[in-house]
């Protein structure tokens, strides 16, 4: 996934910090040399400016439906293949679903938009007057419309890989729903790469790729997951947060050294390389809370 390395910032707006990667301009010189059907380059440039806005609405319908369900959302990153708006619903399925599926609705709430301004454009007869204008209108339908159902497609990671998964979550539970989604994914995106081939797509190709590591990302992930669920729990603790007991096992990694141990029973310190840890992640809902609040939590024993 894009993180703010290799990012400049852009702005921020409702709390919500905008990067641009810097590839994006690459992206921006390919598409302005491949787009054909414009008498000016600068018409070019306009449409591949308002994709990028489509997509940056596309984010914050993402970013602004997982702050409405209780959630962190402050970041999204832009680059070539899209966007990514980094949130962090409560692990929930209710809340994972309307924070995924709020992004593909923003696209759904501009499809009479621009069916509205094409209409205009065509009793207005700018094919003839203003050509270039009605081109873009037209093409700015067209995206919109093509990006919507491309992320729409069941494979993980895309917006409905997830909000299939967060359906799954509801019968199946956490793990067994992203094990469904991402093996789902790895036969889905076998058809993207034949369509890439046969469009001699090299920017599909480069999204064929970047499925292919999220999946096998998804599908261990899962694996964790239910290892999670299968292991004891460990009495003394809750969760500030969720108020789940925390797991039994070496479910942690100290970032020093990479080494996986179990914060609980070392208190916080890591037996390989002693570096001291305050704070702990929940593996069930992943908010990072102080040790001192997950004892704090406890009922007091019965006299």
């Amino acid at each position: 996934m894009p993180t703010r390395q290799g990012s400049f910032k852009l702005f921020r707006l409702f709390g919500i910090t905008v990067y641009l990667h810097w590839a994006w301009f690459i992206a921006i010189i390919y598409l302005v040399n491949q787009s054909k059907g414009y008498d000016s380059p600068v018409w070019s440039v306009l449409e591949c400016l308002s994709l990028f806005l489509i997509v940056l609405m596309h984010e914050f319908g993402h970013a602004l439906a997982c702050r409405s369900v209780g959630g962190r959302a402050d970041q999204i990153v832009l680059w070539p293949l899209g966007g990514v708006a980094y949130v962090a619903p409560p692990q929930r399925p209710a809340p994972v679903l309307w924070s995924i599926a709020a992004g593909p609705l923003v696209n759904v709430a501009l499809v009479p938009v621009f069916a509205i301004l094409v209409s205009i454009s065509s009793h207005l007869r700018w094919y003839e007057t203003n050509p270039d204008l009605y081109e873009l209108f037209h093409r700015l339908s067209l995206i919109n419309a093509v990006l919507l159902v491309f992320n729409l497609l069941p494979v993980f990671p895309l917006d409905g890989g997830q909000i299939l998964r967060s359906l799954l979550w509801f019968p199946f539970g956490r793990a067994n729903s992203l094990l469904a989604a991402s093996i789902i994914g790895f036969i889905g995106v076998g058809g993207l790469i034949l369509l890439a081939l046969w469009l001699q797509s090299p920017w599909m190709g480069v999204m064929c790729v970047f499925i292919v590591l999220n999946c096998w990302g998804g599908l261990k992930q899962g694996q964790a997951l239910a290892k999670i669920a299968k292991a004891p729990r460990r009495d003394g603790f809750r969760c500030p947060e969720c108020k789940a007991l925390p797991p039994m096992g070496n479910f942690w990694r100290c970032s020093n050294c990479r080494q996986p141990f179990d914060t609980f029973e070392t208190h916080g310190i890591c037996p390989h390389c002693s570096v001291q840890y305050t704070a702990t992640s929940c593996p069930e809902c992943g908010s990072l809370q102080p040790l001192a609040a997950w004892e704090s939590l406890m009922p007091p024993p019965l006299p």
